[in-house]
């Protein structure tokens, strides 16, 4: 077809209606999945990843922001905030899938493509993705139990997010030190 004939617009049309279906489905099954889960528990525990970092540096491409996660966590706050429940935010640099659930040893020669471990410490066989969702609880108990105590280096959103205060050393190792 040539750009701007009839039959490439009425394409153009038919393809545009093919993508809202799908972004509406994945909304409807987003705040379906959000509201089952703001349901079930009283806390949330998400890690706070950086999307449009990911998606620029790890070659997923835009692929990262079609699986709606994001969106999830914006619906997921607002859901339990509603409910008088929390969402607890752990901080992007926690090493939840290199660290050992068991034993707490990090192992930092995991690479993104090794899906199994073992660890040299303890000997403990981990999936990890598994052992990503046991740091993470683990973790976010941790930091609602130190909520609970009165810390001050948490911050609660009026959003209903819980997360940490402090920015983590890593976060700003592209800024200059120079002072330009």
């Amino acid at each position: 077809m040539k750009y701007g004939s009839a039959n490439y617009w009425e394409q153009k049309h038919k393809i545009g209606k093919l993508h809202k279906k799908a972004r509406n489905r994945r909304k409807d099954f987003l705040h379906k999945l959000s509201r089952k889960v703001s349901d079930s528990f009283d806390a949330v525990v998400v890690k706070d990843i950086n999307l449009q970092h990911m998606s620029q540096s790890l070659n997923f491409g835009k692929a990262v922001y079609d699986n709606g996660y994001g969106m999830l966590r914006e619906m997921l706050a607002y859901k339990l905030n509603e409910q008088g429940k929390i969402l607890v935010k752990v901080d992007k640099f926690f090493p939840s899938s290199k660290r050992c659930s068991v034993c707490h040893e990090v192992n930092h020669d995991l690479k993104l493509s090794d899906r199994e471990w073992t660890c040299k410490s303890c000997g403990t066989q981990h999936d990890r993705d598994r052992n990503s969702c046991k740091n993470l609880l683990d973790e976010g108990k941790d930091i609602l139990n130190r909520w609970a105590s009165g810390d001050s280096s948490l911050i609660l959103a009026p959003s209903g997010v819980l997360s940490e205060k402090k920015l983590h050393p890593q976060a700003h190792s592209n800024v200059r030190q120079d002072g330009e």
